[in-house]
């Protein structure tokens, strides 16, 4: 939870000045004793067999806006899983797990927007939290995915669900890159406020993007797609000052600057996504930004079970590249450790062999020991902090793995850009 009033009403002003957004928080309105619809990302790993809920991290993120709204009547909207994968299940274990963490009882309605769903609402009183299904059981929710907004907001979801509430607060970051139903259609129907988990993320990756000089990016893992979005709008954007690249974001660019790596690392790539048009986006940043783009020195590969570090002239080789070697992990290391921010996406290698972490753990160190602003994102790079027992020593980790990518890269955000749109529509009356 946020508790620095005058850090968020700053940055908000600088998205103000930025034009990158404009959004209610919770601190615009009181909600005792009025009707709020809450949607967040509770998503979570459960094991299919006995629908156990493996992991509730997210859920523990959520509890400060729940805690703000204890003296309202709050119904939860929220997905688990999509349609054809086996955790793909309904609400029930959600709503128990959320009942012990908030000492509440949250009541499960398996019903979205039928009656019983509107009766369920209607006889709420201050206090009461239910949860409703899972969004994604629903028609609307998967299949217009994407559809612009007045499209969303004349489903059946909305057209039911708006007229019972008096707010509705998206406190879902980790879906914010997302368009669907409950995530931007109430814009205009209902004051739509940004919940503390929502407004944490924005000003945490914010601050980021307009901190303190040298700002340096340190893009790993094997979404090297994504990255090199992340790294154009940085370098394009004069956002960083270095863009430190490893993990398979460094092969490619490596690739890119005219050396093979040898055939299981280009095999490596050409299936997970690597085209000509990626190669020459990445040759096009090398080109025009060839002291900011930093590429590794050396690397290590797997040469037959154990690791081996080689120089970059001794490319290609038949062995896969599975880290980045000791040369370039002391400079980067030495580079974070004097930044004034670093924003770190993604393992420098397979850190889940133990030879080859060496990368992953001294970067990550690197930053828990930095004196400048530390963030963190992605899935990996989440459960590498919590394996190194450094999240204290992180100023900022984002729950939303796609989220913060698409945030870092400078993409749109259909459920921020909502949240302009519901302020400013609602401001003019």
């Amino acid at each position: 939870m946020i508790t620095k009033r005058s850090e968020r009403n700053n940055y908000i002003l600088l998205l103000e000045n930025d034009t990158m957004t404009d959004f209610f928080t919770m601190d615009d309105f009181d909600f005792a004793g009025k009707k709020v619809l809450l949607r967040v990302d509770i998503n979570a790993p459960i094991d299919p067999s006995t629908g156990h809920i493996l992991d509730d991290t997210r859920m523990r993120r959520i509890l400060p806006t729940l805690a703000e709204l204890e003296d309202s009547a709050v119904a939860i909207l929220a997905h688990q899983s999509r349609p054809g994968k086996k955790d793909f299940t309904d609400m029930g274990k959600h709503a128990e797990r959320l009942s012990h963490l908030t000492g509440r009882e949250v009541e499960y309605i398996d019903d979205l927007f039928g009656s019983r769903a509107m009766s369920a609402i209607e006889g709420m009183e201050p206090g009461d939290i239910i949860l409703l299904e899972n969004t994604r059981f629903y028609s609307e929710e998967v299949s217009l995915k994407g559809k612009p907004a007045d499209v969303q907001e004349s489903t059946h979801i909305v057209s039911n669900l708006h007229p019972l509430f008096d707010y509705y607060i998206n406190d879902a970051f980790a879906a914010a890159h997302r368009a669907q139903p409950t995530l931007i259609g109430f814009a205009k129907k209902i004051p739509s406020v940004a919940g503390r988990l929502m407004e944490k993320e924005l000003v945490g990756l914010g601050k980021a993007l307009h901190g303190k000089r040298p700002i340096i990016a340190v893009l790993g893992g094997a979404k090297f797609d994504d990255s090199i979005d992340i790294a154009a709008n940085m370098l394009e954007n004069n956002i960083a000052d270095r863009v430190l690249t490893s993990g398979a974001v460094a092969n490619l660019f490596i690739l890119a600057s005219g050396r093979r790596l040898g055939k299981p690392s280009e095999d490596f790539l050409n299936e997970n996504g690597n085209s000509d048009a990626l190669l020459k986006k990445a040759e096009e940043l090398i080109e025009k930004y060839p002291e900011k783009l930093v590429l590794p020195h050396d690397l290590a590969v797997d040469y037959r079970g154990k690791r081996e570090d080689i120089g970059l002239d001794e490319l290609p080789l038949d062995y896969p590249i599975l880290d980045i070697g000791f040369q370039t992990i002391a400079s980067y290391v030495w580079e974070i450790r004097d930044a004034g921010t670093v924003i770190l996406n993604g393992p420098a290698g397979v850190f889940e062999r133990e030879e080859f972490a060496l990368g992953t753990r001294e970067i990550f160190m690197a930053v828990a020991n930095s004196k400048g602003y530390g963030v963190i994102g992605g899935g990996h790079s989440t459960a590498m902090v919590s394996q190194l027992g450094i999240e204290r020593k992180i100023d900022h980790i984002s729950t939303g793995g796609g989220a913060a990518i698409n945030f870092l890269a400078g993409r749109k955000m259909p459920a921020v850009e909502a949240l302009r749109q519901s302020k400013e529509h609602f401001r003019k009356g």
